[in-house]
C-alpha cells in the first residue's frame, strides 16, 4: 500500500458551494455545501479515479501561478 499526497484546489462558486478538484487526475472534481462535505466527496472521487489509473501515470504537480489580466470595463458583470 502506498500513501499519496495529492494537491486539492478549492474554490467557491457564485452560489456559495465549495468546488474541489485534484489536478493530478483527469475529471477529478466535485462540490459540497461545506468544505468538510466537499473534502469528503473528493476523497471518494479520488478513490474512483485511482481504480482506473496507474500511479506512475499521474500528472506531476508543479505549483500555482497567478496571472494578471486586464478586463475591459464593458465586459464587467452587472
Amino acid at each position: 500500500m502506498e500513501t499519496l499526497h495529492l494537491p486539492i484546489i478549492v474554490e467557491i462558486d457564485e452560489d456559495g458551494y465549495y468546488i474541489v478538484s485534484c489536478p493530478l487526475l483527469k475529471a477529478c472534481h466535485t462540490f459540497g455545501e461545506t468544505i468538510e462535505e466537499a473534502m469528503e466527496k473528493i476523497r471518494e472521487v479520488i478513490d474512483m479515479c485511482l481504480e482506473d489509473t496507474c500511479i506512475e501515470d499521474l500528472n506531476t504537480f508543479v505549483g500555482f501561478r497567478e496571472l494578471e489580466v486586464v478586463q475591459d470595463a464593458k465586459a464587467s458583470c452587472d
